[in-house]
C-alpha cells in the first residue's frame, strides 16, 4: 500500500536549505511513501475574521492536509522558534474551531540549519503545537540536521553516505510510524469501539 505524505517547507526562501533537504527526503523515502508538497507561500495572514468564509488559499491548504495520510514538516528555526509562514499555515489548517485538519495525522518534524543546534528549539515548539492539535508525532529518531552544502546536490542528491544513511533511516522509521498510527485509527479498531459494548 502507498501512503500519501504531505510535506510543508517552513522557509519561503528560493534557495532554502530546508527545501534542499525536503528534495533529498523525497529521493530517499521508501517506496511505500509518496511525498507531495503542500505549499504555504500564498496564504494571507490568518485572522478569525475569515472563519465564516475561508479564502481559496485557506480552503486549498485544508483540503491538501485532509487528503494526506500523514504530514512531514521540514523547517528552519527562526529566532529560536517556528518560522512565521509555517505557523501561519498551521493556524489556517486548524481553523475554524471544531474543524482541525491536523487531528490524527501522523506527523514528522525535521529541519536543517548551518549551526550545530540543527533546529532543535524550533522542533520543541512544534511538538507543543502539534500535541495541542492532536497530531501524533514520531518521537524517535530525532532529526536535527547540520547542513553542509558539500553534502547535498541541488536535485536532492545526498553526497555524504553517512548523512544519506541517517535520512534513509529516518524516512523508514517515519513510514513505519505512519502505518502504526493509521492502523490504530482504522474504522473498527478496538480503540474506536464503545467501551460499554465491549464483551
Amino acid at each position: 500500500m502507498t501512503y500519501t505524505i504531505g510535506y510543508l517547507v517552513g522557509s519561503l526562501a528560493k534557495a532554502s536549505i530546508n527545501r534542499t533537504l525536503a528534495t533529498a527526503l523525497v529521493r530517499l523515502a521508501p517506496e511505500d511513501l509518496e511525498l507531495v508538497e503542500i505549499p504555504i507561500g500564498d496564504l494571507p495572514l490568518y485572522s478569525p475574521d475569515h472563519d465564516e468564509d475561508f479564502p481559496a488559499a485557506g480552503r486549498a491548504l485544508k483540503e491538501a492536509i485532509e487528503a494526506a495520510d500523514g504530514l512531514l514538516f521540514v523547517s528552519p528555526e527562526y529566532n529560536r522558534s517556528i518560522p512565521g509562514a509555517l505557523k501561519n499555515a498551521i493556524d489556517w489548517g486548524s481553523r475554524p474551531w471544531g474543524q482541525n485538519s491536523f487531528a490524527r495525522k501522523p506527523s514528522g518534524i525535521i529541519g536543517a540549519s548551518p549551526g550545530a543546534i540543527g533546529t532543535a528549539v524550533m522542533q520543541a515548539s512544534m511538538r507543543s503545537v502539534l500535541s495541542f492539535l492532536d497530531a501524533p508525532q514520531l518521537n524517535s529518531p530525532e532529526a536535527y540536521i547540520r547542513f553542509d552544502p558539500d553534502h547535498f546536490g541541488p536535485d536532492g542528491e545526498v553526497r555524504d553516505e553517512g548523512t544519506a544513511e541517517f535520512l534513509r533511516h529516518y524516512m523508514d522509521e517515519y513510514c513505519a510510524f505512519v502505518q502504526r498510527v493509521l492502523a490504530v485509527n482504522a474504522p473498527g479498531h478496538i480503540g474506536d469501539r464503545d467501551p460499554a459494548s465491549a464483551k
